[in-house]
């Protein structure tokens, strides 16, 4: 596995709450999401796993709604515990991102 796919493995799930919770979304439209803001690389077929573990662990919602481009789409939505559970991945997120920001950014020098 690469580098990359280990480090995207794990903020996924973060993103993909942060993106259903800008409004709702179904599976396909989190994929081409995810492509829009540079994440080619994630497949259809791992992001589906994830919204069935985030169903279980009710950190979102699916609801069934008609298309106007064929079949249903089940859209998926937050529970009060999946806007809890983003609110704790963006501050887990800074704790990192912040840190490891400041050190591959150092040349050279103790700080």
């Amino acid at each position: 596995m690469s580098l990359r796919s280990q480090l995207l493995k794990g903020v996924l799930e973060g993103c993909i709450l942060s993106i259903i919770d800008q409004q709702p979304t179904y599976g396909y439209e989190l994929s081409v999401r995810l492509q829009e803001f540079g994440l080619s690389d994630v497949s259809e077929g791992s992001i589906y796993p994830i919204l069935l573990r985030l169903q279980k662990e009710n950190l979102i919602v699916g609801t069934m709604k008609k298309s106007e481009l064929g079949p249903k789409r089940k859209y998926y939505h937050l529970t009060d515990a999946g806007i809890e559970a983003l609110t704790e991945f963006k501050l887990q997120w800074e704790n990192i991102k912040i840190p490891v920001d400041h050190i591959i950014k150092q040349r050279g020098g103790y700080v």
